[in-house]
């Protein structure tokens, strides 16, 4: 029955329920309505919150990114606090606001912060002053911080629909961050606890974002010392169904070695963007360090490519350490085929290694620096203890990027000291449910028509 009459004037009106039925009725149409505004309402302030950060984002300047975000949220009655990862990815280190109270750094290992980052989730808590927030920052799937939003008194906050929009407007952050960087040094020394030798900040510029996924593939890297990395590096490209991804370790230290190591990745880069296939690519950067190096210079790499389609890898290994198959939690092969000289020496091979992987497999590869960093007593890091580690991570259902850093912080918590050798670690994995980790929930769960 509609609540609403036409009178005999013509006159729209509703009578008044007179019965119990009626009046029942009446209320849920009242309710059901304050809840559509309430809720329409709420759409379009966040949208205002949104359009605002991108409206000013066109011009600001890098040290904006976190002052426009506090004033927009403010006008819902939200404080924001954005924080952004170190190189060293142990701490949470805040943007400051003009005008505001200065945040602690948040250690990633002791906070619920550091939970949101490292299992990129959404953790909300109750407070006396409201709910809070602390929602992943990334940009496509790799992770720059966490945003912290701390809600007005009195205002639910623990619905889907609140997380939907914290988690929007984390990931908006995430990627204005990306494209402000360049504009300025304030980002990039926000994230910094020392100064960069000149070596590595040449080769940080060359470097691809730590994480990438697509729908059923993930890969991700970690380096380390990160203000004195020299000739490490890696590369790869994710277009079609054949995603390539090379590693690869420069003879020397420092800026001679940061600057072999660039020749090498844009050799490869520009040889594959022509079309080259991994032989190609090899040869070229052969070629471009003989051309640019009088000294032998070389370079030690694995360069793969994975056939989504049929699980078919081939790869090609110039002098250096052997990738690691894991399956069902364990190191099940060590891919010793496709040998060739190093980078840099002249070599006709054209044997691939090949490998048939299965979805889940996960693809280890690393540089020497990581096996050979020594304890106090001398002791060797060593390969069985890479081993036992990615073993026991990969049974933990931790994201890809997760694994990796605590790979990487268990090899530096056992270094005596300074290292004499670079220590890059990359983890790649086949599978669909894996690359869902790598994404905030609510993205995750609207992409959940990917195959699993």
């Amino acid at each position: 029955m509609d609540l609403w009459q036409i009178t005999a004037a013509g006159r729209l009106h509703r009578p008044t329920p007179t019965s119990r039925r009626d009046r029942r009725r009446a209320w849920d149409a009242r309710t059901r309505r304050a809840l559509t505004v309430s809720v329409m309402t709420a759409e379009i302030e966040w949208f205002h919150l949104i359009q605002t950060l991108l409206d000013r984002s066109h011009r600001w300047q890098p040290e904006d990114v976190a002052a426009v975000l506090s004033d927009a949220a403010s006008r819902l009655g939200i404080a924001t606090t954005v924080y952004q990862i170190d190189y060293e990815q142990r701490h949470l280190r805040p943007l400051s606001v003009p005008g505001a109270k200065a945040s602690d750094p948040l250690q990633v290992d002791a906070s619920p912060a550091g939970r949101a980052f490292a299992l990129v989730e959404s953790i909300h808590r109750r407070t006396a002053a409201g709910g809070v927030w602390w929602c992943p920052m990334v940009n496509g799937t790799d992770r720059l911080g966490v945003v912290e939003f701390l809600m007005p008194p009195g205002e639910s906050t623990e619905d889907a629909a609140m997380q939907h929009r914290c988690e929007t407007v984390a990931g908006l952050v995430g990627h204005l961050i990306t494209t402000t960087t360049p504009r300025g040094d304030h980002l990039e020394h926000a994230r910094r606890t020392q100064p960069m030798t000149i070596g590595a900040e040449l080769l940080w510029q060359m470097l691809q974002p730590f994480t990438v996924s697509i729908d059923e593939f993930v890969i991700s890297t970690v380096l380390e010392p990160s203000y004195d990395v020299g000739g490490d590096g890696y590369d790869y490209a994710v277009d079609g169904r054949r995603p390539q991804f090379t590693i690869l370790d420069a003879a020397g230290r420092r800026l001679r070695a940061g600057l072999a190591c660039a020749v090498v990745l844009a050799a490869v880069r520009a040889t594959r963007r022509a079309g080259g296939d991994l032989r190609q690519q090899a040869r070229a950067a052969d070629a471009a360090l003989q051309e640019q190096f009088r000294d032998a210079r070389f370079a030690t790499a694995v360069l793969v490519e994975l056939d989504l389609d049929t699980g078919v890898l081939r790869y090609l290994n110039a002098g250096h350490p052997p990738p690691l198959l894991l399956r069902d939690g364990h190191v099940v092969r060590t891919l010793g085929g496709g040998r060739r000289l190093p980078l840099g020496i002249d070599d006709e091979t054209t044997a691939y290694g090949e490998e048939r992987l299965q979805r889940g497999d996960r693809l280890l590869l690393y540089t020497d620096g990581v096996t050979e960093a020594r304890d106090a007593t001398g002791e060797l890091f060593g390969t069985r203890r890479l081993v036992d580690l990615a073993e026991q991570h990969a049974v933990d259902g931790l994201p890809v990027p997760e694994t990796l850093r605590r790979l990487s912080h268990a090899v530096t918590d056992h270094r005596h000291e300074s290292p004499a050798d670079d220590a890059t670690l990359m983890l790649v994995q086949w599978s669909a449910d894996a690359a869902a980790r790598t994404l905030p929930p609510t993205s995750r769960h609207s992409d959940g028509d990917a195959e699993r």
